[in-house]
């Protein structure tokens, strides 16, 4: 039995479908991705291949760019939040400079909403 199957058999899946999830039904945050993915590689390969870039979480470089597309695409900072397991202070924290130069779409957001646009 392959170890993704155990897993399922084992402890079955989210109320919303979802495979992985804490031990109250929610998200895994990514600390604890990235926790778990440095100690899988430390037992999976050699102590000295562990200190490769690779070591970082597969999901850090993928999360950035989603994210930040998302936000940049006007996404509502609190569903981005959501997705991403984080609140809407670490998110904007972490990902604000990816909102550089969107003032001219604020204020045309502004403008339409109080009847001038």
């Amino acid at each position: 039995m392959s170890l993704l199957l155990y897993s399922l058999d084992t402890f079955g899946v989210a109320d919303d479908g979802r495979i992985f999830f804490n031990e109250r039904g929610g998200l895994v945050g990514s600390t604890t991705y990235s926790r778990v993915w440095a100690e899988a590689r430390e037992l999976r390969a050699p102590s000295r291949a562990c200190q490769w870039p690779a070591r970082r979480s597969p999901l850090r470089p993928a999360a950035l760019r989603a994210l930040s597309t998302w936000l940049n695409a006007g996404v509502d900072p609190t569903e981005v939040a959501e997705r991403a397991g984080n609140t809407v202070e670490v998110l904007l924290a972490r990902y604000a400079k990816c909102l550089d130069g969107r003032q001219g779409i604020a204020n045309r957001r502004i403008e339409k909403l109080l009847g001038g646009g």
